[in-house]
């Protein structure tokens, strides 16, 4: 089973959630899809043995072949590409803007000249490793890329489904999102009950339901705030899944890097009451 954790927005306990989860069961298979800024490595602590290398394509010009035509211009959808055409004796050019680029290659594709090909651009690196009996993968998107979703694609290449999948999910509700909750089998949504929270809670639980996968919710720091999380679940027959109150000791345990099911062994067994609920949900 593939199990996403994801939020609405930051600091929810996200990585909390997805950590102590995976620490709870036999047989997993860790993946840190928030390769912008991966964090769940500084609380499993795994021992990276491979790195990958992550590239995009990108489309490369060959101005002795381009006659301007412009095709390329309009088949980009993420405005990559800009024409300047011929005027007169001046020749045309044709400007690529590496860091729009999704790397689909309609532009090469369907160029009447031929005159485009792909070269790859290199995007990150995907390491993996292990921490202890977890199978652990995350990526790491280099300082300055704006592109997230094509590594986080090249993360899940390295799913195995023999093992139980848990993916940190990037926060928000855009496109890294998607790319990283798509084909779940389950989402566990990560909220805290404040305006916040819930604003956006709401728009996680709309695209889950776009996407047509199956979500429960997680309330952090559930003794806070107010009850608008829970009468908001309650009406629209969202299972709550667990509740983790706003404890000194929690807080202090996830500054020093220390799991919370390391220390407080009860919640071992709340995480793995938790999976059974989702695996029964499913069955």
């Amino acid at each position: 089973m593939i199990i996403s954790v994801a939020s609405g927005k930051g600091g929810t306990g996200k990585t909390t959630v997805a950590v102590n989860l995976a620490l709870s069961l036999n047989n997993v298979q860790f993946l840190d899809c928030d390769v912008e800024e991966p964090n769940a490595h500084i609380f499993l602590k795994p021992e990276i043995k491979e790195a990958f290398p992550a590239f995009i394509p990108v489309p490369e010009v060959d101005e002795a072949k381009c006659n301007t035509c412009g095709k390329c211009q309009k088949v980009c959808e993420y405005h990559a590409i800009a024409v300047i055409p011929s005027a007169g004796a001046s020749k045309g050019s044709v400007l690529i803007f590496p860091h729009l680029c999704h790397g689909c290659g309609a532009c090469s594709l369907l160029c009447p000249q031929k005159a485009i090909k792909e070269i790859d651009k290199e995007i990150g690196v995907v390491e993996a490793g292990t921490s202890g009996d977890i199978r652990f993968i995350h990526g790491k998107l280099n300082v300055g890329e704006i592109m997230s979703p094509p590594l986080i694609r090249q993360v899940k290449k390295h799913i195995d489904r023999a093992r139980t999948v848990i993916i940190d999910a990037p926060p928000g509700t855009s496109c890294p999102v998607i790319a990283a909750v798509k084909d779940s089998d389950y989402c566990i949504l990560v909220t805290e009950p404040t305006p916040f929270g819930l604003n956006d809670l709401v728009l996680a639980v709309e695209v889950l339901r776009k996407l047509k996968i199956p979500f429960g919710v997680v309330i952090n720091r559930s003794d806070i705030g107010d009850d608008k999380v829970d009468r908001y679940c309650r009406g629209n027959k969202i299972p709550v899944l667990l509740r983790i109150p706003f404890d000194r000791e929690i807080a202090l345990l996830y500054s020093r890097g220390i799991p919370l099911v390391r220390e407080k062994a009860e919640y071992k067994e709340k995480f793995r009451v938790m999976f059974d609920t989702i695996e029964k949900g499913r069955s």
